[in-house]
């Protein structure tokens, strides 16, 4: 998808420990528009751009991977759990104060 000249960009730095995370999970990431290679190349060292859709795609893909935790092999009080929950609150929040949209945050797997 091809940015327009209304739409906004936001810079943001994923920690090593954040990345590590949402990089096992980078093939959940379906019709990203090319954000999972964009993902895969990333490093951490510099902020990544991105857009209201790459955002919208981030949220909901870390989202079910929170909700599914036992189908993901993943415990709540493992690292990897911890570093994707810091990166969601943090994407919810900058997608919220960006675009005025709030989003859902409950992501308890019920189990």
């Amino acid at each position: 998808m091809k940015p327009g000249k209304n739409d906004i960009r936001v810079e943001v730095l994923i920690t090593d420990d954040e990345l590590t995370s949402l990089k096992l999970f980078i093939g959940d990431m379906a019709e990203s528009f090319g954000l999972d290679r964009r993902i895969e190349q990333y490093q951490g060292k510099r902020p990544i751009g991105l857009y209201e859709w790459d955002l919208d795609c981030l949220i909901d893909v870390i989202y079910c991977v929170l909700k599914d935790l036992p189908l993901k092999s993943l415990e709540h009080d493992s690292q990897e759990y911890t570093a994707l929950l810091q990166l969601y609150d943090r994407l919810c929040q900058i997608y919220e104060e960006t675009w005025h949209i709030r989003v859902k945050r409950d992501y308890s797997s019920g189990h």
